[in-house]
């Protein structure tokens, strides 16, 4: 019995016995090219945007100000927020960070100060304090009649500062997504938050997002935000600083232009992806349904044509939440063993979307994941399959393509072939190495 009380997958049984006859195709090494542009002087470009009129000159001296750090794992956010912090202290104000992720980290203050841990935010980096609570404070009720709460902590600061990506959500597409509303919602209004604005479900969650940040932003308790823009190698292509009541007007253009700079699979008829890892840290379902094409909900669409995902494993910064497992067809005993109930599940019934939380067929290792993948397509060649494996979904520069894919890969813009067809090893446990 494993750690979650369930059988061991064998790798000698009759599964593998079924899957034995089932050929791996040879795979190329492929870079694909994206726009690099991405901002060299983080630092210096921080203090810039922090110079917008109604931005920084609104913090006073001896005001207490408190600044969000989100769950997702955004390139350089230890240094952004280190120098938000430091830019308010200069200006004589009093920053702590709180952690702002809605129900991440198991709805727990213990688990979301051990995800900010893991990207290297910490009293000492900061340099001030982090105040973690799960509790809230109501501050009035939305227009839409939803109660409005935000963090105890923040509640009783003089001012707020919201900082987050701005990035297709992955559940839901509309003017306003991933960004700075949904932080003042729900990376503000905690679990609470996020439970109240996903029950309606995400049909309506642009406008429940809208209406609840505005009442927040209403109050005069957010001074300004700072959205961040990631380029295709996730860097920091820009940032954007904007007053509070600026906020709503400004992030769908901010919006349009992250989704300008995505990184996509430049193929899209695929038989089997092939993904090395996910996790929360990688993508709010683990694997970014934009590169997969698997939703979870009607409200989003778009990506590649895929018929199976083999997902390989689980990342150590997800922390045992294996939200979005449930879109692989196919995974590892090694990945399920890394899964958390307790981390997972509160993610998955506070915004009552239950298909990512489910678990997909497991096998022993990644030589029979591959392999069931392949074997269980319909309508294909068998004997030459269109399989793509990629490290995650956030990065795509460098992937590996089947051979029944070169062809297509030489005549399609920003793809480079890189080496010559090799089989896929394995270790004698049956994994990739």
């Amino acid at each position: 019995m494993n750690q979650n009380g369930s059988k061991n997958a064998r790798r000698d049984g009759m599964v593998a016995a079924i899957l034995e006859k089932t050929e791996l195709p040879r795979m190329c090494r492929v870079r694909q090219s994206f726009d690099d542009t991405h901002i060299a002087q983080l630092e210096d470009e921080v203090r810039i945007q922090l110079k917008r009129p109604g931005t920084l000159d609104r913090v006073m001296p001896g005001q207490s100000i408190a600044v969000t750090a989100g769950s997702r794992g955004v390139a350089d956010i230890a240094r952004i927020l280190r120098t938000v912090v430091d830019e308010i202290r200069r200006v004589g104000g009093h920053p702590f960070v709180i952690p702002a992720m809605g129900s991440h980290g198991g709805a727990v203050a213990t688990g979301q100060l051990g995800i900010l841990r893991g990207y290297g935010i910490t009293e000492e980096s900061m340099g001030c304090p982090i105040r973690a609570t799960m509790d809230t404070v109501q501050i009035g009720t939305a227009g839409n009649g939803m109660p409005v709460r935000i963090d105890a902590n923040a509640a009783e600061a003089d001012g707020i500062v919201v900082i987050g990506r701005i990035a297709s959500h992955t559940s839901f597409h509309g003017s306003h997504e991933s960004g700075l509303m949904k932080m003042v919602t729900i990376g503000l209004g905690k679990q609470y938050g996020a439970e109240i604005c996903h029950e309606q479900g995400f049909g309506k969650m642009e406008r429940n997002i809208v209406s609840i940040a505005r009442e927040t932003i209403a109050s005069g308790r957010i001074l300004f935000g700072l959205g961040i823009i990631e380029n295709a190698y996730n860097q920091t292509k820009q940032l954007a600083s904007v007053p509070a009541e600026l906020i709503e007007a400004e992030e769908p253009g901010l919006l349009k232009e992250a989704k300008s700079c995505k990184a996509s699979l430049l193929v899209k008829d695929i038989d089997v992806l092939v993904v090395d890892e996910a996790g929360k840290n990688i993508s709010g379902e683990g694997m970014d349904p934009n590169v997969t094409g698997r939703w979870s909900t009607p409200f989003a669409s778009g990506g590649p044509e895929i018929q199976r995902i083999a997902l390989l494993d689980l990342t150590d910064g997800s922390h045992g939440n294996a939200g979005g497992f449930g879109m692989a067809d196919f995974s590892t005993q090694r990945a399920f063993d890394k899964m958390d109930f307790d981390q997972t599940y509160p993610n998955i019934l506070t915004p009552t979307v239950i298909r990512p939380g489910m678990i997909p067929i497991i096998m022993a290792n990644d030589e029979l994941a591959i392999k069931a993948a392949i074997q269980t397509c319909n309508g294909i060649d068998k004997e030459n399959p269109r399989v793509i494996r990629i490290r995650n979904t956030k990065k795509l520069n460098e992937i590996l393509v089947s051979e029944a894919l070169v062809e297509e890969v030489l005549g399609t813009p920003g793809m480079e072939m890189l080496g010559d067809p090799a089989y896929m090893q394995f270790d004698g446990d049956g994994n990739l190495v």
